[in-house]
């Protein structure tokens, strides 16, 4: 395992290559292009504030300071990243089963390009989120600001973890890609994205926490949209560590299956 992870550090400008060749195939023959990447997250924000401020006021959690659409971006710009990234990899393999049995192509190039292609995305995000703050003339405070890497790098070797283990899982086992469509629509609801979590009733709240996204999301909400200090920082120094765990069983599991995945693709 260590042996292929060194090997991989050498293939950092063919993931460079592949993230650059899904960005441009993505939207190859669209009149917008790139923009799409700027107006996908901003009609997705549209229609769930409208839902949860027009149609139905009454679902929207009370309670929260700041404006309502500004909580529920910073929820929803790093989850669309992380949900859509594991149901790309999933069928990454599959996809790219041509580029894997060639002898001396590394297998988990593919899961890995689909999560940073994902990361392009959220940054390219991140401005409509600034535009947001300077709208509604919100202050973020610059020592809350600076845990703000922390929170993207956790998540970013959290979601690795997930794409490599679905990725060649679903390889063996492709009922999982029908399964994990449903898993992430019930995890959405179970991550504290449209409501803050002190609005969980006290019975739910360990269960809320059971899911891995939730310290993620909080920790976002908390940093940027929340005011006040951010106090939240033990919790994600521990989640540092099941990060961490989370990549590395990721990689365990992908470099097991790896000798069986270009005869099963």
């Amino acid at each position: 395992m260590l042996h292929s992870l060194k090997q991989l550090l050498r293939h950092r400008a063919l993931v460079q290559s592949l993230v650059a060749r899904e960005l441009k195939a993505r939207y190859r023959g669209s009149t917008l292009g790139l923009l799409w990447s700027f107006i996908n997250p901003l009609l997705l924000l549209s229609i769930y504030t409208f839902v949860f401020t027009t149609v139905m006021p009454g679902a929207r959690s009370a309670g929260i300071e700041p404006p309502f659409s500004l909580f529920l971006f910073c929820g929803l710009l790093p989850w669309t990243w992380f949900s859509s990234s594991l149901l790309e990899s999933s069928n990454s393999l599959i996809a790219g089963g041509n580029l894997i049995r060639k002898v001396l192509f590394p297998a988990e190039v593919l899961p890995i390009v689909t999560v940073f292609a994902g990361l392009v995305h959220f940054c390219l995000g991140l401005p409509i989120l600034a535009a947001f703050f300077v709208y509604y003339r919100v202050p973020v405070p610059v020592t809350d600001l600076a845990w703000f890497p922390v929170i993207v790098l956790e998540q970013l070797l959290l979601t690795l973890g997930f794409a490599l283990m679905l990725s060649a899982l679903t390889v063996h086992f492709r009922d999982l890609r029908d399964l994990l469509t449903n898993v992430l629509t019930l995890a959405f609801f179970l991550t504290p994205i449209i409501y803050p979590i002190s609005q969980a009733p006290a019975w739910a709240r360990p269960f809320l926490n059971l899911n891995p996204f939730t310290t993620l999301a909080v920790s976002y909400q908390e940093v940027l949209a929340i005011p006040g200090p951010f106090l939240g920082w033990p919790r994600l120094l521990i989640f540092a560590v099941v990060s961490v765990l989370v990549c590395a069983a990721g990689y365990f599991v992908f470099d097991r299956l790896r000798d069986t995945l270009a005869e099963d693709v």
